[in-house]
């Protein structure tokens, strides 16, 4: 008797009257071949309508499981092959059906992302929330595919209780997946932008992570970005900040949009305990980055906190290549002198100096300062009083606090004449707004 498997290899030939010859001879339509697929298995995943009817006109099963637990109609639902998924469930072909993962026929057909196929497999009674074995349902697969039709069908019959057994919102998925179509159709439907994944999830990154923000930041999508924060995510949700990656990337427009929207530009890196505020290490060579923070209300009186003052400083040794992964209470003075970075220290705390009272250096800071090239302008501003304009500056923006600085409805109600507000805010120094996208010293 010829072997069902040649006539795998014939659909595969678009030969139907092969195929037709070999049962007429005697084929056995319902022989197991590798992984236990049928030849209904691999003439439905190839949408071969007109040899899925031959098989089950004559006499295959409609509901055979591969050894993998995949029937044809789950892998009809792969493909998006409508047609042949109602052919196979008028053959009696099971809705509900699961494969050995759990993955639901229904989840299948999410991932194909045909809606066609998602609306049939609800209309022969598939349930949205029955989960896979990784806790995913099929409202998860098609936001983070990208599919906005299916997704749209699957919002309203996907219960909120089997989302949150779930661990991980389809909004993280739409995020995750930079699909900001699906992240608006979620956030009109009343998904919430700060459900935070759940600690069993979590543990799969290495970061941590846990807000759907954090996802979109990673990814640089400034839409998905937008569309959170304008929602009312929340920026300061996650272990590493939300922040920080966005100066890792270097990424202007992403900074500017998390410090409008509340990101905390004081926030400690719980990897590298420095003794003043994380952000600061990824803007040394980037002015524009650098003013970005200090106009939010960086703590730049911190950076000049030195307890050894005009005394010896110890001896550190740094591995050159200094990074956010050394563990130590590091001051400002003993980071901008390490040999790779003492170039920069004139600039950087030059630039410092426009948002700080009367400070003074240490013996460590002032020994490289002094060799640098803007030294006898720092040493001015620092052997001599500030003017009462910068003065009445600072002690303005300190009572307004660092939520009220980046906050412009707050600031529209000021009693205070524009300009004044513009000079509070530091407008003469923010280079972003200024067009300067170059910030390289």
């Amino acid at each position: 008797m010829p072997r069902m498997s040649k006539a795998i290899l014939l659909f595969l030939q678009d030969s139907y009257n092969m195929a037709a010859l070999l049962i007429s001879h005697g084929a056995d339509v319902n022989l197991r071949c590798a992984n236990e697929k049928t030849a209904l298995h691999e003439a439905a995943r190839l949408g071969r309508w007109d040899i899925v009817k031959l098989l089950l006109v004559s006499g295959a099963h409609p509901d055979p499981k591969s050894s993998y637990g995949f029937t044809p109609l789950a892998l009809a639902a792969q493909s998006g092959h409508t047609k042949i998924m109602e052919l196979l469930l008028q053959k009696g072909a099971n809705a509900l059906g699961q494969a050995s993962d759990s993955s639901s026929i229904l989840l299948e057909a999410a991932s194909g992302g045909n809606p066609d196929s998602v609306t049939l497999l609800l209309e022969y009674g598939a349930d949205a929330n029955i989960p896979k074995n990784s806790g995913h349902l099929p409202i998860h697969v098609a936001a983070d595919r990208g599919h906005l039709l299916a997704l749209k069908i699957l919002v309203p019959v996907t219960d909120f209780a089997a989302i949150k057994r779930s661990g991980i919102s389809p909004v993280h998925c739409a995020a995750a997946g930079a699909h900001p179509k699906c992240l608006e159709l979620l956030i009109q439907a009343g998904f919430d932008v700060n459900f935070m994944l759940d600690q069993r999830i979590r543990k799969h990154y290495d970061d941590h992570r846990k807000s759907a923000l954090y996802f979109a930041v990673s990814n640089g999508d400034l839409s998905s970005v937008k569309l959170l924060l304008s929602a009312g995510a929340l920026p300061n949700q996650d272990p590493v900040n939300c922040l920080q990656v966005a100066l890792r990337m270097g990424n202007y427009e992403l900074i500017s949009l998390l410090l409008r929207h509340g990101a905390n530009v004081n926030y400690f890196c719980k990897v590298n305990p420095l003794h003043f505020p994380s952000a600061l290490q990824y803007t040394l060579k980037d002015e524009v980055m650098l003013r970005m923070l200090l106009n939010y209300g960086y703590d730049t009186e911190r950076c000049f906190d030195c307890p050894h003052g005009d005394k010896v400083h110890p001896f550190y040794t740094f591995v050159e290549g200094w990074t956010s992964t050394v563990i130590k209470d590091s001051m400002f003075c003993e980071v901008i002198t390490l040999s790779w970075l003492q170039h920069l220290s004139g600039k950087v705390v030059r630039v410092m100096l426009d948002y700080v009272d009367q400070v003074r250096i240490c013996s460590k800071l002032k020994a490289v300062l002094q060799k640098q090239r803007l030294w006898s302008e720092i040493h001015f501003i620092l052997t001599n009083p500030r003017s009462l304009k910068h003065l009445c500056r600072l002690k303005i923006r300190k009572c307004m606090g660092r939520l009220h600085l980046r906050c412009p409805i707050f600031m529209s109600f000021l009693p205070l004449p524009n300009r004044l507000k513009a000079y509070v805010l530091y407008k003469e120094y923010d280079l972003y707004e200024q067009g300067i996208f170059t910030g390289t010293w």
